[in-house]
C-alpha cells in the first residue's frame, strides 16, 4: 500500500479509525474477498460519518485514485449479490 487514506480532520478519531476501517474493507474485498456482511456493516458506519452523497464520492473518488479500488462498484456488486462473499 503505497497510498494514504482520504481523511477529514474534522472528525473524531473514532470517526476516522471507522472510515480507515472502512478502506480496509474494501481493499480486502479486492485483494482476497470479504464477508458481505461485514462490508455493508462497514458502508453503514461509513455513511453515518459521511452522510452526504457529494462528500461520500469526493472521498472515495480521492480513494480510488490513489488505490485503483471502487467503492461504489463493489457496494453496488454485494447490495445486489445474494452471495454470502464478495469479491472485487
Amino acid at each position: 500500500m503505497n497510498y494514504q487514506y482520504p481523511i477529514d480532520f474534522s472528525w473524531e478519531t473514532s470517526e476516522t479509525v471507522d472510515v480507515i476501517r472502512f478502506f480496509q474493507c474494501v481493499e480486502q474485498a479486492y485483494e482476497k474477498g470479504i464477508e458481505k456482511e461485514i462490508l455493508l456493516a462497514a458502508y453503514k458506519r461509513f455513511k453515518e460519518i459521511v452522510p452526504s452523497k457529494s462528500e461520500e464520492k469526493k472521498i472515495c473518488n480521492e480513494f480510488e485514485e490513489s488505490s485503483g479500488y471502487s467503492t461504489y462498484r463493489l457496494i453496488k456488486k454485494a447490495i445486489e449479490s445474494t452471495a454470502l462473499k464478495v469479491k472485487g
